[in-house]
């Protein structure tokens, strides 16, 4: 893994491109509690405080809603997820620079 970050390939209309993930060590999230404070520094890092506002209350609304999970294999696929997601997030905004 080169400079702490997960390289990812994904193809979009055909053609392959390199995407980054949001923050480094997404790879290191285990748990929800690590999962929540790595979402927490994505938001830190998005364009405006509205945005950035919007982000946080995503992201403290979906722990609710799963704060009863405790199916081990439920919670590594809302973790895999949420790490996609952000990483979506914060290509969006990327983009839009």
């Amino acid at each position: 893994m080169m400079g702490g970050q997960r390289d990812q390939w994904r193809c979009r209309g055909g053609l392959k491109s390199l995407i980054m993930a949001p923050l480094p060590n997404a790879e290191l999230v285990q748990n929800s509690l690590q999962l929540y404070r790595y979402l927490l520094r994505c938001c830190k890092q998005l364009p405006e405080e509205n945005i950035r506002q919007h982000y946080r209350h995503a992201v403290r609304q979906s722990f609710k809603v799963h704060a009863d999970e405790d199916n081990p294999e439920r919670i590594q696929q809302i973790i895999k997820r949420a790490i996609e997601d952000a990483d979506w997030v914060m290509n969006k905004y990327k983009k839009q620079k």
